[in-house]
């Protein structure tokens, strides 16, 4: 047996000793803490010394994005000598594989761990299959452990059992004539998730990883308003608990069993203050180059815990923020998509069995715990870009074309064309084009009295997961949209609602997008041809909505009025704080979104007239 596969049968241990079953029977035979293992080779029979540095490499958020993303959702933004900002080309698993097995290299101790939604709102190469292709991926990189993110529950429990466990879809079967899927040789962690009947988490809330009596333990958690974010169904059963108290709970558990060095992969994330990923977060203090929940909720984690690996934002950040004891503890996330990935050194003390932190270092400058001020010491953790100018894993390349040829056939048929490209994940602006195209869609697709009567159709932003890009890639053509881009655009394939609300209800989800849970971090609506209104935003929650000035093909709203509205599911279920939108009544079930996306595009674009972009002017934003 060669040494990647002792490590990859010693992965398989630790993830079946971690593994989940289905949501009726989860972890009740699972054992306390699971065994780890380690990245290099040659033990030695010397004397150790007494500390001995421990490489941890992260990454978050890859979302099953196997070949490099396309579009602005495919370039990291780096800040220059100069000051200016330069947009680099990033991501593709091929190239974060050669990345990870580089930065390993001269590392005897090293630990691969992610931040979670790894699967999820995958483009089609990954999505078609229910992500069994990114789980292999995961497999050849040597990924050690992850937490889980909200979109692991996409499909619900069951389906994240089985991409743990293996097992051929229950629906679909094989997708390979002789192969049968195997699932994740790492281990999935949700400390903070738990079966609503039996109490109990659904996954193991921690591992540790052990090698040469070297022990450091990580706990996993994702955010607890997942179930506002994820599908009612995807949640079904399960109930998701306070991300502070659960990770400080296992971190006192870990103590006792003498595991004093912990990492908390957590999937929950903030924004700093630059969108450049070497920007220096600390300067001038700890603290102060990064905003959101992660803040806070690093402020109250046990300084048991050594060092926060988080995600769900998709932002980078190197950044230190003081734990409840005032000592500086480093807290990083590495964007999304597989573009950046960070390298951490924890210096592990044999004597102590904890991390020396009397001096953490983090994004090019180190903060003592006394004064933090710099020190005159190189970084231990920085986000480093996955280029593309690298040589490709060649084990990647060959896992890649095995599934593009399963998909092709489907993939590759033309949905429609268009004349530039059409941002969405990428819009820099609150109304994003391919927003207003996408509710345009299921407008026209949802208006006949037949299908639904509607007059008007939203679009959660976070549903829409890329950019149409007018160059052309692989074989089709410039401004040929495929199937397999139209279905990175919409993945979820979420069935399209119709329903009765009042107009009152309508401008209530309105403000709903700028108070409430969404008052620090609006989610603006993307909203059908015929809508119209104003956001000032120099106002406060749910005032930011002009409320005179919303109009719907010129009138406007009657509050006692009912309207007939197009929603995803997700929306229709009251998802990301739209309680007034998932109070509607008389609701028919249409077509899914996505097949309504390509109806629109077949019925509006041919290749001597493609489809412009759509104009933003539906939404008057005051800044």
């Amino acid at each position: 047996m060669s040494a990647t596969q002792k490590n990859r049968a010693s992965r398989r241990v630790l993830a079946a000793a971690a593994g989940l079953a289905t949501v009726g029977a989860l972890v009740a035979a699972m054992p306390a803490g699971a065994q780890g293992h380690g990245h290099g080779k040659g033990h030695g029979h010397h004397t150790p010394a007494r500390t001995v540095d421990v490489q941890l490499l992260s990454f978050n958020d890859l979302h099953g994005n196997l070949e490099p993303p396309s579009g602005s959702a495919g370039t990291v933004n780096e800040k220059q000598a100069d000051g200016t900002v330069k947009a680099v080309p990033a991501g593709g698993v091929e190239y974060l594989a050669s990345s990870l097995r580089a930065a390993r290299k001269g590392h005897p101790y090293s630990i691969t761990a992610a931040g979670g939604d790894m699967v999820g709102a995958s483009p089609l190469l990954s999505g078609l299959f229910h992500d069994e292709p990114t789980i292999e991926a995961l497999n050849k990189i040597d990924l050690d452990v992850t937490t889980v993110g909200n979109h692991e529950f996409d499909e619900g429990a069951t389906e994240l059992a089985r991409l743990q466990n293996g097992g051929c879809h229950p629906v679909e079967g094989c997708y390979e004539q002789g192969k049968k899927f195997e699932g994740a040789d790492f281990p999935y962690l949700a400390a903070n998730v738990t079966d609503e009947k039996t109490g109990k988490p659904i996954l193991k809330p921690y591992t540790v990883w052990k090698k040469n009596g070297v022990k450091i333990g990580f706990i996993g958690v994702t955010l607890e308003g997942t179930p506002n974010i994820v599908t009612a169904n995807g949640v079904k059963g399960l109930k998701f608990h306070d991300e502070i108290e659960t990770v400080n709970k296992y971190a006192k558990e870990l103590d006792r069993q003498g595991v004093k060095s912990i990492v908390t992969l957590i999937h929950e994330g903030g924004a700093p203050a630059s969108s450049s990923y070497n920007y220096d977060c600390d300067s001038p203090a700890a603290g102060d180059g990064i905003s959101g929940p992660i803040t806070e909720i690093a402020k109250g984690i046990s300084p048991k815990v050594d060092a926060l690996v988080t995600g769900h934002t998709h932002q980078a950040y190197v950044c230190t923020i003081p734990d409840p004891a005032g000592n500086p503890r480093l807290v990083t996330s590495a964007s999304s998509f597989g573009k950046l990935y960070t390298d951490t050194t924890l210096t592990y003390d044999r004597r102590t069995k904890d991390i020396v932190r009397t001096a953490v270092k983090g994004s090019g400058s180190a903060k003592s715990s006394q004064h933090h001020r710099p020190a005159p010491a190189n970084p231990v953790s920085a986000n480093h870009v996955v280029t593309r100018d690298q040589a490709k894993a060649t084990d990647m390349t060959a896992l890649i074309a095995r599934w593009n040829t399963l998909a092709a056939p489907i993939a590759s048929r033309p949905q429609g064309f268009i004349s530039a490209d059409i941002n969405g994940r990428g819009a820099t602006s609150p109304e994003k084009p391919l927003g207003n195209l996408i509710a345009d869609a299921q407008l026209e697709g949802l208006a006949p009295a037949d299908k639904g009567g509607a007059v008007v159709a939203f679009m959660n932003p976070g549903g829409i997961r890329a950019d149409l890009v007018y160059k052309a890639s692989g074989s089709e053509g410039d401004g040929v949209v495929t199937y397999g881009e139209s279905f990175t655009v919409q993945p979820f394939t979420n069935m399209m609602n119709v329903v009765d609300l009042t107009g009152a209800q309508l401008v209530s989800a309105l403000q709903q997008q700028v108070s409430g849970s969404n008052e620090a971090s609006p989610k603006i609506l993307q909203v059908s041809k015929g809508l119209t209104y104003t956001l000032d935003m120099t106002k406060a929650g749910a005032d930011r909505v002009v409320t005179g000035t919303i109009k719907l093909n010129g009138e406007a709203i009657d509050p006692a009025k009912s309207y007939r509205v197009a929603m995803n599911e997700f929306l229709a279920g009251g998802g990301d704080g739209f309680a007034a939108l998932g109070a509607g009544t008389n609701k028919l079930v249409g077509a899914s979104d996505l097949d309504l996306f390509n109806a629109y595009l077949a019925a509006h674009s041919t290749a001597a007239a493609p489809l412009d972009p759509p104009a933003t002017d539906r939404i008057t934003i005051v800044q």
